[in-house]
């Protein structure tokens, strides 16, 4: 669903931008909301404490374009909130978008895919991947915030490894949504409950169930084996990045890589520009099968070959087990940004 409606919202969102974004001034305060409408972005008629505002805040047409992607996440995963009975749509998925416009890229992530340009051997990273663990201060921000939403069965702390019953009153390491270190306290009864995030990388999970915390739908996902739902600690909305192309001379061998995490669980940037480079060079410049090949050779080298334990690759570790999807966008040469 997302695949096919997300890019439309997109579209529309920008559609109402085309007329501001052509402009060189800054964008304007208000727009009416029917031809005629009355207002005025004077300030002058302010009094109290509204007279000490700025006239207005610096908004810039990049910002208004990472809005119109934010809005356009949003719109989808209502969108799927409302249809999901009458078009049985039960789950839920990560999105990676990238949106060309004025010059510049636009990459937004909602997930645990990524992306990473690749421009003369130097790798620049588009995206960061949204998990329990990247997120942890959010989500416990959220459960302290409100903790019905922790159903009595779940904490808002962290703890190094799971408290035990013998363990009360003593002093253990724990951290909550304030702290990036550790710190001790006293072990209360409630410190019992499991933790809101626990594990680490593949294996945290928000509330012993799901390893993402941004995406689009889940919104009939629960705790297992309860009725807690899971979706008011998912967020719809994506980070986006934004890459100026007019500041640099690009050539035919820098590429834009998107993946999901079945590429990058097991492949490292640097293995992927290593491979970036090692597949272009054998090719003509002016080749478009070029970018096709290297996007296969990113998929081959990340599932592995199979051996008698299972796929393995060339370290003899075993090869992804997840979905592999990548594209390859290039950044210059013949036939780029069409």
């Amino acid at each position: 669903m997302a695949s096919r409606l997300l890019h439309r919202h997109i579209r529309e969102q920008l559609k109402d931008l085309v007329e501001i974004l052509q402009d060189p001034s800054p964008p304007p305060l208000c727009l009416p909301s029917t031809p005629g409408t009355p207002g005025s972005s004077d300030p002058s008629h302010l009094v109290g404490p509204q007279s000490c505002w700025p006239s207005q805040k610096e908004v810039t047409h990049e910002s208004l374009v990472v809005g119109a992607i934010e809005n356009a996440f949003q719109l989808m995963d209502e969108q799927m909130a409302q249809e999901r009975h009458g078009h049985q749509v039960e789950g839920g998925c990560c999105a990676l978008v990238v949106v060309y416009l004025l010059g510049k890229v636009y990459v937004a992530n909602a997930g645990d895919s990524r992306a990473i340009i690749v421009r003369n051997g130097e790798i620049i990273p588009m995206s960061r991947e949204f998990t329990p663990e990247t997120e942890r201060q959010r989500l416990q921000l959220l459960g302290f915030l409100k903790p019905e939403l922790l159903g009595g069965e779940f904490t808002h702390l962290e703890f190094p490894r799971r408290v035990q019953t013998k363990e009360l009153g003593q002093r253990m390491l724990y951290r909550d949504q304030n702290m990036t270190g550790w710190a001790y306290k006293k072990i209360e009864l409630e410190d019992l409950r499991f933790p809101l995030v626990c594990g680490e990388g593949k294996k945290a999970r928000v509330m012993a169930t799901i390893g993402v915390t941004r995406g689009l739908g889940d919104h009939n996902l629960k705790v297992c084996s309860s009725s807690l739902p899971i979706k008011p600690f998912l967020s719809c909305f994506p980070e986006v990045q934004v890459y100026d192309l007019t500041q640099y001379e690009h050539c035919p061998d820098d590429v834009l890589v998107l993946g999901t995490d079945g590429l990058w669980d097991v492949t490292s940037d640097c293995e992927v520009a290593a491979t970036v480079d090692r597949v272009l060079s054998t090719y003509e410049p002016n080749d478009p099968s070029r970018y096709t090949a290297l996007a296969q050779a990113l998929v081959l080298g990340a599932r592995g070959t199979p051996r008698d334990r299972g796929w393995r690759l060339p370290n003899n570790k075993l090869g992804s087990g997840d979905d592999i999807s990548v594209f390859i966008i290039p950044l210059g040469g013949p036939g780029s940004y069409s």
